[in-house]
């Protein structure tokens, strides 16, 4: 790979060992990935929860944190994804204390190198939304999915160290993503009937994500007629990166990079692959029911947005959540200072639903979670979630929005 005199500086260690080891890490990848140089980012969107860093992980940011600031501190902005612990909730939720004092030792050496704590994997509603063709550094799949697409930025998924490296470096390798070859469509969908829900739009990325299954495949979609709204982009990004592995989509007439569905595409249009209601149905129905009684509602993957809070509080409102059953919401720490103001948060709470900042469902050691609580039986809207859970021992169904409020208040669905 092709380096310039920053980037061989940090190699020769002159700017520490810290970029020293991530700018070799990351020549590493670039050659595996036949790339011939880096590109500079702008930002970096950091997955560090505690759950994957475990105790030697945590121990390697506690060493970064040790180093003179000069080499310690990440040279472009960079935020956090979501947490492994609530800290002002986990007690509630019955989380041991050795997970909070994990949490507690990550923060320290985090905040330490300048990563800003914003805890959220919605940033790109919130923090630093990205423009066209910015290039980034993001590790969450549902904000690296929405930044290319829906904003025309450029990133792959940088795991958790590989983002660490890129806020080190200011860098990464140019690749995927980042190339204008990796951007073109390669398959094409047609969708008969728009979704009607947030948790249609996740029905419909799902399926999408199952026909393609490959990071380098770049789904075109058409027939949606009308720009969908930033939730429902959310959740549709999300499903598909979690089903497919695929870091772009392109929306005929909706998102930047296409202004119709031809435009994306070297040569002609493959044949479209057409999508039906019958097959949404068909994808909730995958999940089955929770004809006895259900154990926890969840709001979460993604974390919700102003406008979904508002609606959940909504639904909520003037009813209890049934005592056999948890209702469990997490939106970002900005959202939920927002939602306190607005009082969002008093409506919430008075259902006796708990309300969290900061953290994801999945990235809270849920299986210990469950067995602490006795719950499997598991509802949510999310499909990314419902993919992603079973995994850790639940049983999960997807439901709309006014479902899963439902079952939350008579227990059962």
């Amino acid at each position: 790979m092709r380096l310039d005199d920053i980037e061989q500086a940090m190699r020769a260690g002159h700017m520490g060992p810290a970029r020293q080891a991530a700018i070799e890490q990351q020549i590493q990848v670039g050659r595996t990935f036949d790339a011939v140089d880096f590109v500079e980012v702008s930002q970096v969107h950091l997955m560090a929860d505690t759950e994957s860093l475990g105790e030697s992980g945590v121990a390697y940011l506690e060493s970064v944190a040790a180093l003179p600031a000069e080499e310690r501190r990440v040279r472009v902005p960079t935020v956090t994804d979501p947490r492994g612990i609530d800290l002002c909730a986990y007690r509630k939720l019955n989380q041991e204390e050795r997970f909070a004092e994990l949490e507690r030792r990550t923060i320290a050496a985090l905040e330490s190198m300048g990563v800003l704590m914003t805890d959220t994997c919605i940033n790109y509603q919130t923090i630093l939304p990205p423009v066209h063709g910015e290039h980034l550094a993001f590790g969450d799949t549902g904000s690296t999915i929405y930044a290319n697409s829906v904003c025309g930025a450029r990133s792959n998924f940088e795991g958790g160290p590989a983002a660490l490296a890129a806020a080190l470096t200011g860098r990464v390798p140019r690749y995927g993503c980042h190339l204008d070859g990796g951007r073109r469509g390669t398959h094409l969908f047609e969708i008969t009937e728009r979704p009607q829900n947030l948790s249609d739009w996740g029905a419909l990325g799902a399926v999408i994500g199952q026909r393609t299954g490959s990071y380098w495949t770049v789904p075109v979609i058409d027939g949606i007629g009308g720009s969908p709204t930033s939730d429902e982009l959310k959740h549709f990004g999300a499903a598909l990166a979690s089903y497919g592995s695929v870091p772009l989509f392109h929306m005929a007439g909706v998102t930047p990079e296409a202004p119709d569905a031809a435009s994306v595409f070297d040569g002609a249009s493959p044949k479209p692959e057409v999508i039906t209601r019958a097959e949404l149905d068909a994808f909730y129905a995958s999940f089955g029911r929770h004809e006895e009684h259900v154990d926890v509602v969840v709001f979460a993957a993604p974390q919700l947005s102003m406008v979904e809070m508002q609606e959940v509080a909504r639904l909520l409102e003037g009813n209890r959540v049934h005592q056999g059953t948890a209702l469990l919401i997490a939106t970002s720490p900005e959202n939920k200072s927002a939602c306190d103001r607005l009082g969002i948060t008093g409506t919430i709470e008075a259902s006796g639903a708990v309300l969290l900042r900061g953290v994801c469902f999945y990235q809270m050691y849920a299986r210990e979670l469950g067995e602490a609580n006795g719950w499997q039986r598991l509802l949510s809207n999310s499909a990314k979630l419902v993919n992603i859970i079973s995994g850790y021992g639940y049983r999960p169904v997807l439901a709309t929005t006014e479902e899963c409020i439902e079952a939350a208040i008579n227990g059962r669905m």
